[in-house]
């Protein structure tokens, strides 16, 4: 097998997967409906690409992947099948392309990607070139994907499409577990269940990382199916297998001393690290990360130095500028969760300072799902303003956020249904000191570099 099309290849999971092959020596083809900045990134390695999407694209392909947000009817699709290639999705690949490595599968309802992001600096830092596909760019690596020379595949494991059933990992995380894709797991039953079986994957002598601190990831342990599987807990929790103690925030950025305990009664000093990234969230996913490393056998002082000088992922509290005395924050948070953490990481980070959160919805299932919580964590802010939704992969059933909007404090909150509107209403009212945070998974990131360069414009023509 020589050459591979992809169908939305500028996606986060496609994208990476696309990266790895290419640098294996695969020939690759790809297209997606827009150009993307990562579908940008990935033409620029090497991929011939096509924005639209037709059956000619094709023409060539010994494979073809498609993204799960691709129809049935997609014409790319109907082509292969006339031709007798075969169409898989990316789970149906993952074996293949993890075969003869170590695989470190990383999972969980949040903190997965900057989890993966960690590990991977840590390794590529310690000289042991990792295959890795991340979430989303690790931002002294410039890159979410590589196929290195060493013998550790590092991977984040999506849960959506059942992803990470695909992975048969030497290790695995759970970093939480909270209710999510209602479109793809239509019960919490039934989200609970992909998640046990994604840990029944786990290889013989494998081991399994839970997060203590969190009460379902807790739960699984009981599960007959899982008896037999070796884990290792960690968290803040005294009783982790290990653990943060002598936690400290200092100008919102974490300090605390990892230990470890083997057995019961005996706990081991491993060291102290500061964390550049903000948020009570990533003393957890540092915990993990070198719990992992810990357990293969590197060198756990110099993790936590290399770890230490991590700088975070693309579009995770990702600090983009600060003009006007206004500091300008692009976040991928798409659950209530993700924005109730971001807030919290951010009042910390900047206390007294008056916090915006512009949000885009993603996707009109989950909010609809989850409409109570939305409206709780964003209320956290001092100034919400609510975007159109991001319908991703879905037809609109005839709701707007514009309720979640409505059932915030009148004061607080605003609708805008154009990306427009709602840039002149933040030019109008933002003022030195603010903190403006977007929350988009799809493509709100235009208002942060439209405020951006909107606000160095006024500064240059002040001068």
């Amino acid at each position: 097998m020589k050459h591979i099309h992809f169908i939305g290849i500028g996606g986060t999971g496609l994208s990476a997967i696309a990266r790895v092959l290419l640098e294996k020596g695969f020939s690759i083809s790809g297209s997606d409906r827009e150009a993307s900045s990562l579908f940008n990134a990935i033409s620029a390695a090497g991929a011939v690409t096509f924005v639209g999407h037709a059956a000619e694209h094709i023409e060539g392909a010994d494979l073809v992947i498609r993204s799960s947000a691709i129809p049935n009817d997609n014409p790319e699709i109907l082509a292969a099948h006339k031709k007798g290639i075969p169409v898989i999705k990316r789970a149906d690949f993952l074996q293949e392309l993890t075969a003869e490595k170590e695989t470190v599968a990383i999972a969980g309802s949040h903190g997965k990607t900057t989890t993966t992001a960690m590990l991977v600096w840590i390794f590529d830092q310690l000289g042991l070139d990792p295959s890795y596909i991340v979430g989303g760019i690790v931002n002294q690596l410039g890159t979410n994907a590589h196929a290195g020379l060493g013998s550790a595949f590092i991977i984040e494991a999506d849960e959506y499409d059942n992803m990470f059933l695909g992975l048969s990992p030497k290790m695995a995380v759970i970093t939480n577990i909270e209710y999510d894709h209602p479109d793809f797991f239509p019960t919490e039953e039934s989200y609970l269940s992909a998640f046990v079986n994604f840990l029944a994957r786990v290889q013989p002598g494998g081991i399994a990382f839970y997060c203590l601190d969190d009460l379902i990831t807790r739960s699984l342990l009981t599960n007959s199916a899982l008896t037999n599987l070796h884990f290792l807990s960690y968290g803040i929790s005294s009783d982790a297998n290990y653990r943060a103690a002598q936690v400290e925030i200092r100008k919102g950025f974490p300090k605390f001393t990892l230990q470890y305990r083997k057995v019961k009664d005996q706990i081991e000093d491993l060291g102290s690290l500061s964390l550049k990234i903000s948020g009570h969230h990533n003393i957890l996913n540092a915990i993990a990360a070198l719990a992992v490393v810990h357990q293969w056998g590197l060198p756990i002082n110099e993790a936590m130095q290399v770890l230490s000088q991590f700088t975070g992922v693309n579009r995770r509290f990702e600090v983009l500028d600060t003009v006007k005395g206004i500091t300008i924050i692009d976040d991928y948070g798409h659950h209530p969760s993700q924005l109730n953490t971001t807030l919290k990481a951010a009042r910390a980070r900047y206390p007294g300072c008056r916090l915006w959160a512009v949000w885009q919805p993603h996707t009109y299932s989950r909010t609809m799902a989850l409409e109570e919580a939305y409206i709780q964590s964003l209320n956290l802010a001092d100034k919400v303003l609510v975007l159109k939704i991001y319908s991703a992969r879905e037809e609109n059933p005839g709701y707007s956020a514009e309720v979640i909007a409505q059932a915030l404090p009148q004061e607080k909150a605003r609708y805008f249904s154009s990306f427009d509107s709602a840039i002149q209403h933040l030019l109008k009212y933002l003022k030195a000191e603010d903190v403006l945070i977007i929350f988009s998974a799809g493509d709100a990131t235009y208002i942060s570099q439209a405020i951006g360069k909107s606000l160095k414009q006024g500064s240059e023509a002040a001068k």
